[in-house]
């Protein structure tokens, strides 16, 4: 967490020169932040390097949110070559932490949230690429890439596709919207006095289908998130909506491949990346797998994962690695 060499200069160029710069945050992709602080003023300093990043989406996304009212950091200051942007400082207020000091608030947050995802639908998406079969195809194959080969599998990666493509109809948008695609209590900030609800991390948006968002939010990889609060905001995003069966089959359809795609990337993260910590958080991504699988409309994929991947090797990669090799 050194800020970039050229983080000085940078922020001389944009009127923050002398400002004191301290590390705030690493996260699973090669971005980092750093808040920067000058005369009893804040900002962040988003490190997007190229050729591994591009801050260009993240600039574009937020200033389309902030045009329709919703709460994402204004663009102080941009170098898209260096991958350096300076935003709005959003403060340490994150709805996870509302949510451990504050039990009993739950509900209004996730409540919050969900009308949120209600409101946005209401916005058409601009200049985003489809959230189509090939991506969401593209996606699942992270867990045969990476999973099942780490815990000793051999799978018939032929029939993964297959079932797949058996199930994925259901969670192609008639009407497409903005999916912001990494929406959890980690990327929600508590703002100002109403504290309201800043949105952070969707420079990987695209135009698909609104189940993706509330999935990313109620199957929450990082922290458990109880079925009875998952039931009653699916029930309020559907009254909210309008949206029925067919709405519920893409949450499911899209919650499995999302996890199945999640289980591949966590151990990506521990296996090539030196992140152990993901591998862990792997059997809450397991029990949202099959709580999504025990639906009807995914029987193909849950008739896949029954004859290829045994319960005892659906849990955490790196330990179910280690017992392999001590065999």
């Amino acid at each position: 967490m050194t800020p970039p060499a050229d983080a000085a200069a940078f922020l001389a160029s944009v009127g923050w020169e002398g400002a004191v710069i301290a590390p705030l945050a690493g996260d699973a992709s090669f971005r980092r932040y750093f808040r920067v602080t000058r005369g009893g003023h804040s900002a962040v300093l988003m490190d997007a390097p190229p050729p591994h990043e591009d801050p260009r989406p993240f600039i574009a996304i937020a200033r389309w949110l902030v045009g329709r009212g919703f709460a994402a950091p204004a663009i102080l200051g941009a170098d898209e070559v260096r991958g350096l942007v300076l935003i709005e400082d959003f403060g340490d207020d994150r709805m996870r932490e509302a949510i451990e000091a504050d039990p009993d608030a739950t509900a209004k947050l996730y409540s919050d949230a969900v009308d949120l995802l209600a409101a946005l639908r209401g916005h058409a998406p601009e200049g985003l690429a489809p959230y189509d079969a090939a991506v969401l195809h593209r996606e699942a194959a992270l867990f045969p890439e990476w999973y099942t080969p780490i815990v000793g599998l051999d799978v018939d990666v032929e029939g993964y596709r297959a079932a797949w493509d058996r199930v994925f109809a259901h969670a192609i948008a008639d009407n497409p919207v903005t999916v912001l695609r990494d929406y959890h209590v980690e990327n929600l900030m508590l703002v100002g006095p109403m504290r309201t609800l800043g949105l952070l991390d969707f420079q990987d948006a695209l135009a698909g289908h609104a189940a993706y968002d509330l999935v990313s939010l109620l199957q929450d990889a990082r922290r458990d998130v109880e079925p009875s609060i998952e039931q009653a905001m699916l029930e309020r995003y559907l009254g909210a909506t309008g949206e029925g069966d067919a709405f519920l089959n893409a949450y499911h359809v899209l919650g499995a491949q999302r996890n199945a795609k999640i289980l591949g990337i966590f151990t990506r993260l521990w296996k090539r990346d030196g992140k152990p910590r993901y591998a862990a958080l792997c059997p809450r991504v397991w029990a949202y797998l099959e709580r999504d699988l025990s639906q009807p409309v995914l029987a193909p994929v849950a008739a896949w994962f029954d004859d290829n991947v045994p319960p005892e090797l659906r849990g955490d990669p790196h330990v179910l690695a280690s017992r392999g090799e001590g065999e």
